[in-house]
């Protein structure tokens, strides 16, 4: 009985805790005018992705023979494709694609990542061992090379994108969490809960894994953007999201046989792409700077 309100109280002091450092890490960041830039366009690309449907000029898959090839213009801001179909709604409507690939694969790594790697910063020794030497089996292999493998073996399509995209990037995570935790292992309220037997699970989930959450935040901000630079360069080879679906790297690869004389048609979906990427690295280099003032110059 004793031993259950001890936890009680603990988690209410953590709780506590933790509603303080993260109104901190806001004050912080809403400081930073680089990263609320960062998270100000992000919001905006993602809202005219979810919008898209009512934002569009024309529907994206409707094709205009008497309009092929057409650069921008009033009619067509950013012109048309190869099959007179208008650039500027693909581009609105593909990021859902784009975005959401993003998103999904680096939360999908994110989540094994995040399991595995607090197993083995939280227990050490032979399990740690064993699951580190796997994960440099993984990364013996190159990123991009490992991604383009298992897209391959599972073939084309946005739901296989993600999980090749999410797979290749576990061991990222693994790594980060690891050394994250095991700076933390020998703290004094680790020791307490353990003293006050609490389960080991308990302990990971309410007690490590909360304060070693910090590095991991910034790498799953910065993932997101190259696992969307990562699913264009897929879509660009043949390998991820196939036309005619408006995903942008699928865009770039449709119209790079076009470059010379249409440059427009690939101009828009990598400007997309790039102030995409340009964004979450300023968010993630502003919650850097939150999570940890210290690092900041």
């Amino acid at each position: 009985m004793r031993s259950l309100t001890v936890a009680k109280k603990e988690d209410e002091i953590l709780e506590i805790k933790k509603q303080g450092n993260f109104a901190a890490v806001l004050h912080r960041l809403k400081k930073n005018k680089t990263a609320m830039a960062g998270l100000i366009i992000f919001i905006i690309l993602a809202v005219i992705a979810i919008f898209s449907q009512w934002l569009m000029p024309y529907p994206y898959e409707q094709m205009d023979m008497t309009s092929m090839y057409s650069v921008p213009s009033i009619t067509h801001w950013f012109g048309t494709d190869d099959l007179g179909r208008d650039i500027l709604s693909r581009i609105m409507y593909g990021g859902r694609y784009s975005l959401s690939i993003g998103l999904l694969a680096t939360s999908f790594s994110l989540v094994i990542g995040m399991a595995i790697g607090a197993v083995a910063g939280y227990f050490g020794g032979a399990v740690d061992n064993i699951i580190m030497r796997l994960m440099d089996i993984i990364q013996a292999v190159p990123g991009l090379l490992l991604t383009i493998a298992i897209s391959a073996v599972l073939g084309s399509g946005f739901d296989k994108t993600i999980m090749a995209l999410g797979l290749s990037n576990i061991p990222n995570y693994v790594r980060i969490l690891r050394a994250s935790i095991m700076s933390i292992r020998k703290m004094e309220y680790l020791e307490a809960a353990e003293s006050i037997r609490c389960s080991k699970l308990r302990i990971i989930m309410r007690h490590a894994l909360p304060n070693a959450l910090s590095p991991v935040i910034v790498q799953a901000t910065m993932g997101v953007a190259n696992t969307v630079l990562t699913a264009a360069s897929l879509s660009f080879i043949g390998l991820g999201v196939q036309p005619p679906t408006p995903e942008w790297g699928a865009m770039l690869s449709a119209g790079r046989n076009f470059i010379r004389d249409y440059p427009h048609m690939v101009m828009f979906p990598g400007i997309f792409i790039m102030i995409t990427v340009l964004s979450l690295n300023m968010l993630g280099d502003g919650l850097r700077d939150a999570l940890d003032p210290k690092l900041k110059d």
